[in-house]
């Protein structure tokens, strides 16, 4: 899945990541969620991804299951995790 993504920053980050499996694109659109947007380029499918959405992965009734880590909507874009 390929999102584009407001970090605060003047230029929106692209990330990729394999969650399809999980949540559909149109479920996510208007989220925020917690990505970590420092890190090295990492091509993927040919195109450069800028950074990694977080997520949990927990058992539930014997089956694994990925929670993406979604915040308030109150909290802006790009602030600061301490």
């Amino acid at each position: 899945m390929k999102f584009t993504l407001d970090d605060g920053s003047e230029k929106e980050k692209v990330i990729l990541s394999g969650i399809k499996e999980y949540y559909s694109a149109e479920s996510l659109i208007g989220k925020t969620l917690l990505a970590i947007c420092n890190l090295p380029l990492r091509k993927m499918m040919g195109i450069d991804s800028e950074g990694m959405i977080i997520s949990a992965i927990c058992e539930y009734d014997g089956e694994e299951k990925l929670n993406l880590i979604m915040l308030d909507d109150n909290i802006p874009a790009g602030s600061k995790l301490y």
